[in-house]
C-alpha cells in the first residue's frame, strides 16, 4: 500500500511510520519540525494540517491507499488558552484529512483517537460504549471521531500507549497523569539505579488497558487493508493499575522492584481539567473484524524489552 500518515514526528506517529515501513509499504508522513535521518525509508513533508487546500494537495499528490491521521496539538496549556486553535488542530484537521482521503482519492481512512473519550467511570468500555469525555482533549477527540465516522472512515482508539519514541529517541521521558511513557520512565530510572515513585491518587488515570505503540500501528494498517470503518480499540488484553504495570515492568526487565515507591503525584504535573480514573477498554469488535486476539500485557512488555534492547541496549 501507499500510506500517508500525519504526525510522523510524534510518539505514536513515529511507530505507525515504522510499522508501515516494516510492512513494505510506501510511506509519506507529515511533520512539523522533525527532520528524518538521511537514510530514512520514507518521505517527510511539512503540511499545515489546519489548511484544507494544503492537506488536499499533499494527499492528492501522493495518491495513497490509506490515510492515517495522527497529528494533534500536543500542548495542554495552549489547547485551553486558544480554543479556536485547538478546534482547528483537532476537528478541522480531521475534516480536511478525511475529505481529502475518502472523497478525494478514495483511500481508506483511520483517525487515531484515545481512551480519554471516556469519563473514567466506564471501565471495560467496548467499541460501542457511548463516550463521555470530562476534559477538552477528550471532547476534541470525540468531535473528531464523529467527523471521521460520518465521512465513512475508521476510528482507532489507543490506550495507555507505551514504547519507544522512534523519531526522537533522546526525548526525556517522564511520568504524567496518564499511562503514556510509563514503562519507559520506569526502565530509564531503575536502569540508572535511581528510585521511581509510582503515582497513586484519585485524580489521575489509575487504571488502563496498556498498548504498545508499534502494535497500535500494525493494527491500524490492518484496519486500512480491510477498508475498515467504525470504531476499533488498539490496546492489549488486560486492564491494570499503575502499581500492577510498574511491578510487571520490573519483572520483565529484570529490574530491582525495591527501587519502586508509591505515593501522590508531583503537584507540578497538575492539568487544567479533570482526568479520567479508569479508562480500561475491551476489544470484541476489533478482534472479530480483524480476526485477531488482543495481546496480553506481559507479552506487550516483553516485546517492548526487545525494542528497548535494540535501540538503547539492555537495562543494566
Amino acid at each position: 500500500m501507499r500510506v500517508w500518515i500525519s504526525g510522523g514526528g510524534g510518539f505514536v506517529g513515529s511507530n505507525i511510520v515504522r510499522a508501515a515501513v516494516d510492512g513494505g509499504h510506501d510511506v509519506l508522513t507529515t511533520a512539523h519540525t522533525f527532520v528524518p535521518p538521511p537514510d530514512a525509508a520514507y518521505a517527510v513533508s511539512k503540511v499545515d494540517m489546519t489548511n484544507g487546500a494544503d492537506v488536499r494537495a499533499s494527499i492528492d499528490s501522493f495518491d495513497p491507499d490509506l490515510v492515517v491521521h495522527c497529528a494533534i496539538m500536543n500542548d495542554w496549556d495552549r489547547m485551553y488558552a486558544d480554543r479556536q486553535a485547538s478546534w482547528n488542530a483537532y476537528v478541522n484537521a480531521t475534516r480536511h484529512t478525511a475529505q481529502a482521503a475518502i472523497e478525494g482519492v478514495d483511500a481508506s481512512y483511520v483517525l487515531v483517537s484515545t481512551d480519554w473519550v471516556f469519563d473514567g467511570t466506564q471501565g471495560g468500555a467496548d467499541e460501542l460504549t457511548p463516550p463521555n469525555p470530562i476534559n477538552l482533549y477528550g471532547t476534541l477527540k470525540l468531535a473528531s471521531e464523529m467527523v471521521a465516522l460520518e465521512a465513512g472512515g475508521a476510528v482507532a482508539r489507543v490506550s495507555g500507549v507505551n514504547g519507544q519514541h522512534l523519531a526522537r529517541p533522546s526525548t526525556p521521558r517522564a511520568q504524567d497523569r496518564g499511562f503514556g511513557y510509563f514503562v519507559a520512565s520506569i526502565v530509564d530510572s531503575l536502569s540508572a539505579n535511581e528510585p521511581f515513585t509510582v503515582w497513586e491518587a484519585d485524580d489521575i488515570n489509575m487504571v488502563a488497558t496498556p498498548s504498545l505503540a508499534l502494535e497500535c500501528g500494525e493494527i491500524m494498517l490492518a484496519i486500512g487493508e480491510k477498508h475498515g470503518t467504525g470504531v476499533f480499540h488498539c490496546c492489549g488484553a488486560d486492564a491494570v493499575t499503575r502499581r500492577d504495570l510498574a511491578e510487571l515492568t520490573c519483572d520483565v526487565f529484570d529490574l530491582d522492584a525495591d527501587l519502586l515507591d508509591f505515593g501522590p503525584p508531583d503537584p507540578a504535573s497538575m492539568l487544567a481539567a479533570p482526568v479520567p480514573y479508569d479508562t480500561s477498554l475491551t476489544t470484541p469488535r476489533t478482534d472479530r473484524i480483524l480476526g485477531r486476539t488482543a495481546t496480553p500485557v506481559r507479552t506487550l512488555i516483553e516485546r517492548f524489552r526487545e525494542q528497548y534492547a535494540a535501540q538503547v541496549g539492555e537495562p543494566s
